[in-house]
């Protein structure tokens, strides 16, 4: 429930904090005074598109805030926490639209897009007039509205669910189908994966391959380089360092008798004298593993040339070659097994049809019953808001079959006749402004409590009709304030003196300058708003 309205600096209203309850409130006043600035402001919040021209005159910008109660919105309060907009059960959304044109949102402090400002707009408010009606003209609006009044939600989930089954089916049969004659393509893949999985090895392998290759490739720089350090150790010219160091650990263990700081140094000597005669012992075994091999240099060479040239062919790097042939071998599987999948599929697809037919069999007969009972009391409620002698019907039309619909097997068209001796036409068609607001009206109280979105706002609903026609709507719009918030824009006393609350928006001049006023009236200010509803500017005790 729309609970509290701020608006700053905006067309003509320089500042008002309007706090809204529950039930019918009725707004009035002066023509041009500005009674539609609240619906502007409702619509600015719901995400329609901002002009430039609704900042005040001489402003910046313009402000405007809604809070909602959301004990009556478990839709919109969903979808808060889905978006993570949540803030500990309060909702709060702003709009600012700059003199320059620009605008920003936020909900619940957080900037938002106009997209998820209409998101949340639409499980919050729902406007009706006579241009906010128009969304009643369109057909997809209308098989939505004829499902929410026969409760067809389960129904139309399994038609839906039946049609994405079918549906998917149907888009694998034409994928498969584009492939054509996988013959052809069968055997460039066999081809190709012969060549992977002869020469496409793991990454570890490749890096050992590698190795490989430059140890034969330098193997005369590396066994010359073992002679000569090995010649060194082994002493060749006389001067073996592991015997030096041994001499020299020998002479420092006898004067250690005298200096026991020389028994810690032939330690160290010592441990450099063994670590000289394992290194010897390894170079001997590195020296003695390697060996110039050309046929095995020349064979490694060209493996990796291979497979070099296989990674440009299929334009992966060369450590992604298996990958790249588990893909190939998968296709190939599935091109083998192509004929068994198509039949597969030829039975899945029948399966899945029949099942949406039989979905959306038991929905057409559901949506039948539920246009009959509609039609019947929106006709009636029809002759008690001005149209007398008028018609409503919701006749279904039925759609292709042969194709998955997640929207049933039957489309509606809203024929209206507005006058007795007309037939019904479609309500795009026939239905002037004010009618249409009042068609509006006559859905929303046959539909009565099946709409989950809790304010409903009226703007001239009105408009064209007086006398007990103007009773009649006024009694139909405090019917649904006693389950929904309902704010109504009214210029007809008929309807003001129905409501549960009463808000006045006047206009005066200061300084040259126009200005609105949006106050809630008391009962006493009620009355004489209520007088010059009826009498006009100049009021009698009468």
């Amino acid at each position: 429930m729309l609970s509290r309205l701020t608006i700053r600096d905006f067309a003509v209203v320089s500042e008002a904090e309007i706090a809204l309850g529950s039930g019918m409130t009725v707004i009035s006043g002066e023509t041009g005074a500005g009674k539609s600035l609240l619906v502007d402001a409702l619509l600015l919040l719901g995400g329609s598109r901002a002009d430039s021209a609704v900042v005040r005159h001489g402003a910046e910008r313009a402000e405007l805030s809604a809070e909602f109660a959301l004990d009556d919105a478990a839709d919109a309060a969903q979808w808060l926490r889905t978006e993570e907009l949540d803030d500990d059960g309060q909702c709060q959304v702003r709009r600012v639209i700059r003199a320059d044109g620009g605008s920003r949102a936020w909900i619940n402090g957080r900037p938002v897009a106009l997209a998820q400002l209409q998101a949340l707009a639409e499980r919050l408010v729902e406007i009706h007039g006579q241009h906010e009606a128009q969304a009643l003209l369109s057909r997809a609006h209308q098989l939505e509205l004829l499902d929410a009044y026969g409760g067809h939600q389960a129904l139309s989930g399994a038609v839906a669910l039946a049609a994405a089954a079918w549906s998917d089916s149907l888009r694998r049969k034409a994928a498969l189908q584009q492939q054509g004659d996988p013959s052809e393509r069968l055997a460039l893949l066999r081809q190709q994966l012969d060549e992977l999985e002869r020469d496409a090895i793991a990454a570890d392998a490749l890096d050992a391959l590698n190795a490989e290759q430059r140890r034969l490739g330098n193997a005369s720089t590396l066994i010359e380089a073992c002679h000569r350090t090995a010649a060194q150790l082994a002493g060749d010219d006389g001067n073996a360092p592991a015997a030096t160091l041994g001499h020299l650990v020998g002479e420092l263990s006898r004067a250690a008798a005298h200096e026991p700081a020389l028994a810690e140094i032939a330690t160290l000597l010592d441990s450099a004298r063994i670590q000289i005669d394992e290194a010897q012992r390894m170079l001997e075994r590195v020296r003695d593993g390697l060996d110039l091999d050309p046929e095995r240099l020349r064979e490694i060479e060209q493996r990796l040339g291979r497979i070099h040239d296989l990674a440009r062919k299929h334009r992966v790097p060369a450590s992604e070659l298996p990958a790249r042939r588990d893909a190939m071998a998968a296709e190939v599987d599935e091109l083998t097994q192509a004929d068994a999948l198509q039949a597969r599929l030829d039975r899945d697809i029948a399966t899945q049809r029949q099942a949406w037919l039989d979905a959306a069999d038991a929905l057409g007969k559901a949506r039948r019953t539920a246009a009959s009972a509609l039609a019947n009391a929106v006709t009636a409620l029809m002759q008690e808001l001005g149209m007398t002698g008028g018609r409503f019907e919701a006749p279904l039309e039925p759609t292709d079959r042969e194709q998955p619909s997640a929207h049933g097997a039957e489309r509606v068209e809203f024929l209206v006749s507005a006058n007795a001796g007309q037939p019904p036409r479609a309500l795009r068609k026939v239905a002037s402004g004010g009618e249409l607001s009042r068609i509006s009206l006559a859905i929303e109280v046959a539909a009565l409590g099946l709409d989950a979105v809790p304010s409903m706002v009226f703007d001239e609903v009105d408009s064209g009709i007086g006398g007990a026609v103007a009773e009649a709507v006024g009694r139909k719009l405090r019917a649904l304030g006693e389950r929904r918030q309902v704010l109504c824009v009214t210029h007809l006393p008929q309807v003001a003196a129905l409501g549960h609350h009463h808000i006045q928006v006047s206009k005066d001049q200061a300084g040259g300058v126009t200005r609105s006023q949006i106050v809630p009236l008391d009962r006493s200010a009620r009355i004489e708003e209520l007088a010059r509803m009826l009498g006009g500017l100049e009021i009698t005790q009468a």
